[in-house]
């Protein structure tokens, strides 16, 4: 099926910037407060970019999770909401939306992503020991998995571990590995192979359709259930749109059919899917259905609202119908490839090629003097706050969790991710950004570790409090206020 395509723009001066192809209509005030202010939130908050308060934040990039922007027409369904317990309207309209977008025939609405993996894991890990294949992990959906008595194995080609690397599909499972793992454990202890659209955690790296082929292949071939992850779908069909031969012409529509037409059960998060609220599971077969349908009442609410907001769940039918719109999709991952490259053009360590969600920086490498017992990710993520009000997310070692030992665990990468929510930055902020980031990058030496001083057993990069292990941030504060002078 031929398409057009209304994304690609060709500048007369030669430049090569990304085109938001929507207007504002709302807006939302900002503020940018003093070095010396934000100092003191990163105290207040422990060192962690989760619990800064949104009044010290000037740009808020920690997630794209429900901080997309909603589109009028998704404002518009929110006033038609039927206010009902069970039977919902709404309901009725968002499990047709499923239908035709993801191609399930059954439905069960929860409240986001997070609700979904623990129906999963409580409906299919019964015993310890059992085994859960994946392209990689994310953070909610492994302590789920271990809390339910279960573990993951982590299947990835090597070439995903290059940070710098060229391949177009990082995110891709290597099937030999997948083959023999099962091989090695069991079918009878692998509940079901589960893969992320796009990887979280690696950096937003999306699949090919080719691999989750031969996904399916190997599944098929044992009798295993395959689950995608399809909180970033729409983002990685687009990718895929852009870099899978054969597919140049294809629709997001044909894509994300394939996609979901080759998993068993598909769950998501609407905070990223559809850019409102809430979460849902689906599938076509009424054995599953049967199976977690019970689930759904006892830990989130009746079938027909799943602990969502009547008036989320019009918003989340819309976005899912708007998920099919190559121009809504392409303006977060064309601003991140555009950051990606401003800043690896200056010399700033980034993952590439750019991904979804975020620009990803190489904390790693850029703090390699910090070593990783001292958070590097974590460091590189206060410190960028610092200079810039600008609030990241740490995704390397504070995001893992402790073995059963009580040991640390440490991630094969240390990231800062920069989130682009859909629609919601303008060109002129996005280069505020990389303008501090390459200050940063020049000044990196100044930058310090950090150590825990309250730690939760699960989930900690929420709720954990850190310091400095030494008076790092002041020595950068001084040597900004020598750059900058009374600037912010």
């Amino acid at each position: 099926m031929s398409k057009e395509n209304p994304v690609k723009v060709k500048f007369y001066n030669g430049e090569n910037i990304p085109l938001e192809l929507h207007k504002v209509r709302v807006v939302q005030k900002l503020n940018l407060v003093p070095v010396e202010r934000r100092l003191a939130a990163l105290y207040e908050g422990g060192f962690n970019t989760f619990r800064l308060s949104t009044k010290d934040v000037f740009l808020d990039m920690l997630t794209d999770s429900g901080t997309n922007a909603m589109s009028d027409q998704q404002i518009a369904a929110m006033m038609q909401a039927d206010d009902a317990y069970a039977g919902s309207q709404s309901f009725f309209r968002l499990q047709k939306a499923v239908e035709e977008v993801l191609k399930k025939k059954y439905f069960l609405p929860v409240h986001q992503g997070r609700a979904a993996e623990n129906i999963l894991s409580c409906a299919y890990i019964k015993k310890k020991g059992g085994l859960i294949p994946m392209n990689y992990h994310f953070t909610t959906a492994l302590a789920h998995i271990t809390q339910y008595g279960g573990r993951i194995v982590e299947l990835l080609y090597g070439e995903a571990y290059n940070l710098s690397s060229s391949h177009p599909f990082k995110g891709n499972m290597d099937i030999e590995k997948l083959e023999q793992v099962i091989r090695e454990t069991g079918v009878e202890n692998i509940p079901f192979i589960r893969m992320e659209a796009s990887t979280n955690l690696i950096g937003g790296q999306p699949f090919s359709i080719q691999n989750l082929r031969e996904v399916r292949r190997v599944a098929d071939k044992y009798g295993i259930r395959v689950v995608l992850d399809a909180s970033l779908l729409g983002e990685n069909a687009y990718l895929i749109l852009q870099r899978e031969p054969g597919f140049e012409h294809a629709t997001m529509a044909e894509v994300i059919a394939l996609m979901t037409g080759l998993c068993d059960i598909v769950y998501f998060s609407a905070r990223k899917l559809s850019s409102s609220r809430g979460g849902g599971i689906c599938t076509n077969d009424e054995t599953i259905y049967r199976e977690l349908e019970a689930l759904v009442p006892l830990f989130e609410g009746f079938l027909t609202y799943g602990g969502i907001s009547v008036r989320e769940i019009e918003a989340m039918a819309v976005g899912l119908y708007e998920t099919l719109d190559e121009t809504m999709i392409c303006q977060s991952p064309q601003y991140i490839e555009y950051l990606v490259k401003a800043l690896s053009s200056q010399g700033v360590p980034m993952v590439t090629p750019p991904g979804v969600l975020g620009a990803h920086v190489d904390a790693m490498t850029l703090c390699g003097h910090i070593p990783q017992t001292q958070y590097p990710a974590g460091a590189l993520a206060a410190a960028f706050y610092l200079v810039s009000g600008v609030r990241g997310m740490e995704r390397g070692s504070i995001s893992n969790q402790r073995d059963e030992e009580g040991n640390e665990t440490y991630a094969d990468m240390e990231l800062l991710r920069l989130a682009v929510p859909r629609r919601v930055f303008t060109l002129s902020q996005i280069k505020y950004v990389e303008d501090r980031m390459v200050w940063l990058h020049r000044h990196r030496h100044l930058i310090g570790g950090l150590k825990f001083v309250y730690e939760p057993p699960v989930l900690r990069f929420f709720m954990g409090g850190l310091e400095p292990v030494s008076d790092w941030p002041s020595q950068l504060i001084a040597q900004f206020k020598k750059d900058f002078g009374d600037s912010l």
